[in-house]
Order: C-alpha cells, then structure tokens, then sequence
C-alpha cells in the first residue's frame, strides 16, 4: 500500500504520473498537476517546481506545504489523528445523530462494481448539494470507481436501508494513513443520519488496524463551499494548518493579479458552478492569498477559532 499504487489507480483513468524528488504529481485539469498522496506535506525547491513546469508544460500545480512555509494561502487538511473514537466522546447531540444512522442503516464494505454503478446517482446529488452540479460525469465516475480493482489498499463501504445504497466511500490505505476520497449520498436520507453512522463505523474500523494511525478526510477545495467540511468537524475531525500553495508557469506569472482574478468572478457570475471556471478561480484565488504574508490573509472558517 504505497505511493506508487495509487500512482497506477490514476494511469489507469488515462491521468498522466510524474515522480520529482519531493512528491508524485498528477494531472487534474487542463495541465493542472497536483501533488499526491494528498495528505502528504512537502517542501520542494523553487527549481524542482519551475523544472516540473517547464517539463510537463503544465500552466499551474498545487501542493501541501508546511504552515511555517514562506508562501501559501493558509489553508487545512480534514484529519483524525487520535487513537480511540468512541460514541461517549461526542456532544449529546451528534450522539443522537450517530444513534439513530445505526438504527437506519447497515454499513458494510461493497464491491467497487457496486460503487461504481449504484453510487453514481449518490454522486449526483452529492453535487447538487453542493451546487456543482456539472462537476463530474457518469462515465468519469465508473472509470474512477473500476480503476482501483485489484489494486492493494482501496475498498469501499456503503450504507443500506435494506437493499438501497444510501451512502458510500472510497477509502484508500497509503502507509500509517487511510484517505476517504470519496464520500457520497442519497438527500432523501440525509434526514436518517446515514452519513453520520457511515463515517462513524468506517472511522472505527480504519483505527482499530494496528497500521493506521491517522484518517485524512481532505484538502480544502479549491471550489466547493467551506460548509461542505462542516459535517466531518460535527464528527470529531479536526482542521489541521498547513499552507496550500499553488504556483503557476513563469510565462503566466506577470497575468496571474487581481484583474485577471476579476474576470474570472464575472465570469462565474455569468455561468455559476461552471466546472473549469470554478478550479480556475479557486487556483488564482489561493495564488493570490498565497503571496501575502499569514497576518494579512483571510483565514478559512474552520481556521479562525484557532
């Protein structure tokens, strides 16, 4: 369970793989490279970046550095990093959310087949949800699901209310560190608290394993609401500090200020939830807060109470 499977999970969807001395990158966007595994926090060279750049004629790239980093927008990663999870450490409240999911739902791994053509319809309305409607693809969404059978480390977990998939995950397994990289559900169960008893028994389970110490549940997204990583802190996850820094071409740097991040909001504004308008906003957005000292940029919302 390695670096490199994940690396081959992301060849087989067609994604391009490059391997620097700091981390692995991977195309997510028009010559948009990101670095994985994404819960890694790395400190590569202004060489090593402008090299990888110039190499891959990638306009931009993203990456987790540490919060002490000169550039960065301050930034989170969603994690668990405590050794126990137990039901009597939540407030009475999530309590009795948690409670009433289990008495809803069963939760058990699923086929990856299952995820892959049940799941997309929780897909869908998971991005209604989150007003990203046009995000993904039905066809993008079976490669994502398919392409990690037979690969060490990956499995996935659903919800039933009988014999309906309500909720599920894809988790993936990288050394000391399990990743949910996806989770998803039906809205008509929300009201159930599906997602809360899905992630409380994935959760548990991750953690009783003798080799994993820690779950990651995220990067803050470039585009989706901050609301989206509200349910995961009700369940006892944390905002762990980091500086997320995104780095464009050395040709593009001159155009990347404030007017070009102007445009781009217009042109939100004109086609809202437009998928590449959204990340190209959201790229611009962090390069922008990135460059400004940590005093003076505008802290995330789950940020701000630390």
């Amino acid at each position: 369970m390695t670096p490199e499977i994940f690396a081959e999970w992301l060849r087989r969807q067609g994604r391009t793989v490059i391997k620097t001395q700091s981390s692995y990158w991977a195309d997510f966007g028009p010559r948009v490279l990101q670095a994985f595994p994404y819960h890694w926090v790395i400190s590569p060279s202004e060489e090593e970046l402008n090299e990888l750049l110039r190499s891959s004629r990638a306009v931009g790239l993203r990456y987790s550095a540490p919060v002490d980093s000169p550039e960065g927008m301050y930034s989170y990663h969603t994690v668990y990093e405590e050794k126990h999870y137990l039901l009597q450490d939540f407030t009475s409240k999530m309590r009795t959310k948690v409670r009433k999911g289990l008495a809803s739902v069963r939760v058990e791994n699923i086929p990856l087949e299952t995820l892959a053509e049940q799941g997309w319809q929780l897909r869908q309305e998971t991005l209604l949800r989150q007003g990203r409607p046009n995000a993904e693809t039905r066809s993008w969404w079976r490669a994502l699901c398919l392409s990690a059978k037979d690969l060490q480390g990956f499995e996935a977990w659903g919800a039933f209310d009988e014999d309906e998939l309500a909720a599920a995950v894809l988790v993936f397994v990288c050394g000391d560190t399990a990743s949910i990289l996806y989770h998803q559900s039906l809205t008509r169960y929300l009201r159930n608290r599906v997602n809360n008893a899905l992630t409380f028994i994935v959760t548990n389970s991750l953690l009783s394993r003798q080799n994993i110490s820690r779950i990651f549940y995220g990067l803050h997204s470039l585009d989706a609401p901050s609301s989206m990583d509200e349910f995961k802190f009700e369940m006892r996850y944390t905002a762990k500090p980091v500086r997320q820094r995104v780095v464009f071409h050395p040709w593009l740097r001159p155009f990347m200020n404030r007017a070009s991040h102007a445009l781009l909001r217009a042109g939100l504004r004109l086609k809202p939830a437009h998928p590449i308008l959204s990340k190209a906003e959201g790229m611009l957005r962090f390069y922008l807060q990135g460059r400004l000292p940590l005093e003076k940029q505008s802290l995330p919302p789950p940020l701000q109470s630390k």
